[in-house]
């Protein structure tokens, strides 16, 4: 079995939004062991979409579709499947009960074209939204030489789609499939090198057809190395996977900072946290993204509140980046001090900052120099400094 993604939308086919929607669920179905042969985008048009269903039909016995299932005259998914199939839409008076009670319990009244979305081809099954008041459909079209070909149509809000796919879409796949293993996945979180640079330093786990099955993705300078396997039972699982992270970890080393959802400031909080001490800042060469980063994980995913006591944003003028991180550490009575200096011209051309850290021992300066795309430099700076501490940690902990 193999499967085709098609996504919905204007904004997409016009390049106004990236479709990251396909990417996720390509990666999901790589993981189950279903190949996808085709991504297709198409414009929220009636033409269009039958056209890419009827062809995605020929093509594929599973098509998994996002976007189009709002409740405006734009969002033709649910019109562009029951034209594919040759059958009516019908309001499923449950499904409608269950959108009008969304809008009940934020004291709002139901608009009328919110009715749309409880219509539903005829003999289609509706798959559930525990996040929005989009329902999904689950239907089955005609395929030209004889057959079926099963449709998963689910909303392109991504974090609304990714709850119905791990909940319903994904168990419904699995019984698909001809053996019913049990599929386990971990993820490990890196950061301090490229993706490239970080598959390069892995000996042959990359690779198609590997048992378990090694991915790689990288999001705003964090790699997630996800390991995935197949197997009888749990157990069988995570003995197929566990030669595979220890190979993984005594590549990387300090590179592999987490697991599953951390982030590098998650870790950096629990490093300085483990060794009893607290952490403030001062920034200004990224503009607050330090502190904000700082701020959000504070307490988060079981780590103790208050290790981050609080930081300082200036636009400029931060002056000498080590005295900088001293007096952060002095004014919240932190062990650790952090400091981000002001943006400065570096050797080569390109921007840079100068990053300190300062402790109980002393102090040390070090050079980001930005790279990557203009919009993610800032934030790729910020988690380069706090990453910082987390090396700073490490190194004082082995002595």
């Amino acid at each position: 079995m193999h499967a085709e993604l098609i996504a919905i939308g204007d904004e997409l086919t016009s390049g106004q939004r990236l479709d990251t929607n396909s990417r996720w669920m390509a990666a999901e179905l790589g993981v189950l062991g279903v190949p996808v042969t085709f991504h297709t985008t198409v414009p929220d048009t009636m033409e269009a979409g039958i056209e890419a269903f009827r062809l995605a039909a020929s093509r594929a016995a599973l098509v998994l579709v996002t976007g189009g299932l709002g409740p405006t005259a734009d969002d033709l998914t649910r019109d562009v499947i029951a034209a594919a199939a040759g059958v009516p839409l019908e309001l499923s008076e449950s499904a409608l009960a269950t959108v009008e009670s969304r809008f009940v319990r934020r004291g709002m009244p139901m608009p009328d074209s919110n009715r749309r979305q409880a219509m539903f081809p005829r003999g289609s099954r509706i798959i559930p939204n525990p996040e929005g008041t989009a329902p999904g459909i689950d239907a089955d079209l005609p395929r030209p030489h004889g057959g079926t070909c099963r449709v998963f149509a689910l909303p392109g809000v991504p974090s609304e789609m990714k709850v119905m796919w791990r909940a319903t879409v994904e168990p419904a796949l699995l019984a698909m499939l001809p053996d019913r293993a049990t599929i386990l996945q971990r993820r490990i979180k890196c950061f301090g090198a490229g993706e490239s640079a970080i598959e390069a330093m892995l000996p042959d786990l990359i690779r198609r057809g590997r048992d378990p099955l090694v991915g790689i993705t990288a999001h705003e300078a964090t790699i997630t190395l996800r390991i995935a396997a197949r197997g009888r039972d749990d157990a069988d699982c995570l003995a197929k996977m566990a030669p595979t992270e220890a190979t993984i970890r005594e590549c990387l080393g300090t590179l592999a900072y987490g697991v599953e959802d951390d982030e590098i400031e998650d870790a950096v909080l629990a490093a300085v946290a483990g060794q009893g001490g607290t952490l403030a800042s001062a920034e200004s060469g990224t503009a607050g993204r330090v502190a904000a980063l700082l701020a959000q994980a504070d307490g988060r995913r079981g780590a103790p509140a208050g290790v981050y006591r609080g930081g300082s944003v200036v636009p400029a003028g931060l002056g000498d980046v080590q005295a900088a991180a001293d007096e952060a550490r002095r004014r919240h009575g932190a062990t650790v001090g952090l400091a981000v200096g002001d943006v400065r011209a570096a050797a080569d051309g390109r921007r840079a900052v100068d990053v300190a850290i300062a402790d109980a021992a002393g102090g040390t300066v070090a050079e980001h120099v930005f790279g990557g795309a203009a919009d993610l430099a800032p934030t790729r700076a910020a988690k380069t400094a706090i990453n910082l501490v987390r090396l700073r940690v490490l190194e004082r902990s082995r002595g």
